[in-house]
């Protein structure tokens, strides 16, 4: 295929790519939809101006900016999705670049989708150790590996 059709939608690989990318990344952004749901379920902000005023406590004042762990889960939650669909995606498009194959693309990308929905649903959840952890891994030896087939296919020489 030419270098210039690689990123085009007319290659099935990119075209593929940009489905699995757009999944984790709407789920990404929705763990920030998450996380301001959780905050007002459980009237805990941030930063104090950020209380709403009619948020009291049982003495009737004005409640204080606090942490709540139920918060903080799903905060961790799309921390940790920043730290791995970030390089997904720019690895991804440097990987379809390479003109891999479908088939081994689509696992790539299939396994990477999956291990990052199954992260979330793990971590929020919560289901015991190691679920979540092994989910981490799948989707991190898949983004390592799209990297190394990546760097593979230049020839490279300092």
């Amino acid at each position: 295929m030419a270098a210039t059709s690689l990123l085009s939608l007319d290659n099935p690989v990119f075209k593929s790519f940009v489905m699995y990318a757009g999944v984790v990344i709407v789920k990404t952004m929705s763990m920030s939809l998450m996380t301001a749901v959780q905050r007002f379920r459980y009237t805990a902000f941030a930063n104090q101006e950020d209380v709403p005023p009619s948020a009291k406590d049982k003495d009737g004042a004005r409640m204080k900016a606090r942490v709540e762990q139920a918060v903080e889960r799903v905060r961790r939650c799309h921390l940790n999705d920043l730290e791995n669909v970030i390089p997904f995606v720019l690895v991804g498009l440097l990987y379809v670049s390479t003109g891999p194959s479908l088939s081994s693309a689509l696992l790539r990308f299939r396994l990477f989708a999956g291990s990052r929905l199954f992260h979330t649903v793990a971590y929020l959840i919560p289901i015991p150790q190691p679920a979540r952890a092994a989910s981490f891994f799948i989707g991190l030896l898949t983004t390592l590996s799209m990297a190394y087939s990546a760097m593979s296919a230049v020839d490279f020489a300092l």
